[in-house]
């Protein structure tokens, strides 16, 4: 018997985060792992008299493309993949890991091969995302992988991702249209302000928003959600950053990450652990070393970390920056094949100043 919640989940999803409606192709990604939700994504877009669209993955092709796969192989693209992202109205994607861990082994000049391939097809994807011409979102189903990486039973972490897309409430799409509401007042005090600066532990980090736009994540393109975002001026971020908890991306964990910006662009970078890895991913592009995206983490129902980055850039009290590719619709100019976002805490002694006056202390908003 399906939980009621994951049946909770798809209407979400498929109701409010994609507003699917009559006609709409729909494309519904993820693996047999994620078999129970994929499923009531399905049904519910067939109630809902659009057309769903199913891809199956298996976790284990991209380990091996990136062990046999030629040079040739690694830049091909088909070009009906082209076409599918011109056709489509809407995509949920459902991560089901179940090995988190299984591209630690990778090649990261191979990776990044790869990434530069693929750089066409998620460009237009945001290009029709920011044009309103396609809906998008992000989620995930419980996996033992997950629940390892959180140290939690998978009962407990289960528990913990129903808890904070709201699926258990009576209501659960009134709770996030809530939720859209307090983050736009935040979102309206900050959109007249121009300069943001962040100090914390080893971190003095000053940035420009000015022009740029807000962004209120309120349960559409990630599932479940909790941020205001935008795309700072990218040449405008000077100072350092050290971020309190390992940046999980690519397969691997890069702890103790502390970088140092000149001119809006990483001009030192180091690591506790994976720091050669670091240095690669940095040098993938030009794009790699500007900052596409800062964030205010709000949703406070997620208080601990999980090394799922899903849940651990809402934590609320917490900002994040992403290295890499900006959202076209936030005025973010910055292009590159990757998007890694880390995590900074303030809870426990940060501040963030708006145009000099207190906005964040100790991770409590203050307007």
């Amino acid at each position: 018997m399906t939980d009621p919640r994951v049946e909770a989940m798809a209407k979400v999803l498929i109701g409010y985060s994609l507003e699917v409606t009559g006609g709409d192709l729909v494309q519904i990604q993820g693996s047999p792992e994620g078999t129970p939700l994929l499923l009531s994504l399905y049904e519910e877009v067939l109630a809902r008299g659009g057309h769903p669209w199913v891809q199956l993955g298996l976790d284990e092709v991209d380990e091996v493309l990136y062990t046999r796969a030629s040079e040739a192989q690694l830049d091909f693209v088909p070009k009906f993949v082209a076409e599918m992202v011109e056709e489509i109205q809407a995509s949920v994607s459902v991560w089901t890991e179940t090995n988190t861990k299984r591209l630690t082994g990778a090649d990261p000049a191979r990776q990044a091969r790869r990434g530069k391939a693929l750089r066409p097809l998620s460009e237009r994807f945001l290009e029709r995302a920011a044009a309103k011409e396609l809906r998008w979102t992000t989620t995930l189903y419980p996996t033992h992988a997950f629940a390892q990486d959180a140290e939690m039973s998978l009962r407990e972490f289960t528990e913990f991702a129903f808890k904070a897309c709201l699926v258990g409430e009576e209501d659960p799409i009134g709770a996030w249209r809530e939720i859209s509401r307090r983050q736009q007042a935040i979102i309206a005090w900050l959109e007249p302000r121009k300069e943001i600066h962040v100090l914390g532990p080893d971190t003095d980090l000053h940035l420009t928003v000015g022009g740029r736009t807000w962004i209120n994540c309120d349960g559409h393109e990630n599932f479940p959600d909790g941020e205001i975002f935008t795309g700072p001026i990218e040449d405008s971020v000077n100072g350092s950053i050290r971020f309190t908890y390992p940046a999980c991306s690519y397969g691997r964990e890069v702890e103790d990450v502390s970088l140092e910006f000149k001119g809006g662009r990483v001009v030192k970078a180091t690591a506790g652990k994976n720091e050669e890895f670091l240095l690669a991913v940095l040098d993938t592009d030009r794009g790699a070393r500007y900052v596409g995206e800062f964030a205010f983490g709000t949703n406070p129902g997620i208080q601990r970390f999980t090394k799922n980055t899903l849940f651990d850039e809402k934590i609320g009290g917490t900002v994040h920056l992403a290295l890499g590719k900006g959202y076209p619709e936030s005025g973010s100019r910055n292009s590159s094949a990757i998007h890694w976002d880390m995590v900074c805490d303030l809870r426990q002694g940060g501040e963030v100043h708006v145009d000099g006056a207190p906005f964040v202390r100790d991770g409590a908003f203050l307007v």
